[in-house]
């Protein structure tokens, strides 16, 4: 049975699932479709345009299976591939892990969108708002790794993939971390040092270089 993944170079939700897919040594073919220099893609995939109502990426096509939502197929993975797992066993510490996944992309990410265009204009009103509540949300997590857990829900969880990820486009938006949250910083550079997360997200800096558009400081060595 093959599994394809459609994906884009500049898709934080598609980035989330290669890595997963990678961590779980799944293998799958990558169908990449184009993206312009505002982070949308066009023209649309027709397989995409079929699967997804949302017209997004990702999509996974696994068998006579068709999938889309970053989460929605984390799930998938999750309950076709246990091993290694990537949520945590107990219920209650797979809710909180969960939560954790679910706040990167509904609380978190949606601040990030607010900068998209603000570029020119990062002491606006709304752009200063965002990065406030980019901060708050560091602030959070910092406050949570402070019980000498190594990654958000103690284990390396889906969690990480989908906060490391949003925060990769925060920081290229003008959000990112500072010496505020010095233990958020040193999860993300151990999150960062993982092959997966290594190997898709160097991909994305090179499609960005090759563009001449800026990469982030910390993803630059």
């Amino acid at each position: 049975m093959t599994t394809k993944l459609f994906s884009g170079p500049l898709s934080m939700f598609g980035a989330k699932v290669q890595i997963a897919a990678l961590e779980k040594n799944i293998p799958f073919e990558l169908a990449m479709v184009p993206f312009d220099r505002d982070d949308n893609y066009s023209p649309k995939h027709p397989e995409v345009l079929r699967i997804n109502p949302k017209a997004q990426v990702p999509v996974l096509i696994d068998g006579d299976l068709e999938l889309f939502d970053s989460t929605q197929i984390f799930e998938y993975l999750e309950d076709r591939h246990p091993e290694p797992p990537l949520w945590p066993r107990e219920p209650a510490a797979r809710a909180r892990a969960r939560q954790l996944e679910h706040k990167s992309d509904e609380v978190f990410f949606p601040q990030v969108i607010r900068l998209f265009g603000l570029q020119q204009a990062m002491q606006s009103q709304p752009a200063i708002e965002a990065c406030a509540a980019c901060a708050r949300f560091y602030g959070q997590l910092d406050t949570l790794l402070g019980d000498g857990r190594a990654y958000l829900a103690g284990g390396y969880t889906y969690a990480d993939i989908a906060f490391y990820m949003a925060h990769v486009f925060a920081d290229r938006k003008g959000a990112g971390m500072t010496a505020q949250t010095p233990r958020l910083v040193a999860w993300r550079d151990r999150t960062g040092e993982r092959p997966a997360v290594r190997a898709v997200v160097g991909a994305m800096m090179d499609f960005l270089a090759s563009q001449g558009r800026p990469v982030p400081v910390f993803l630059q060595r």
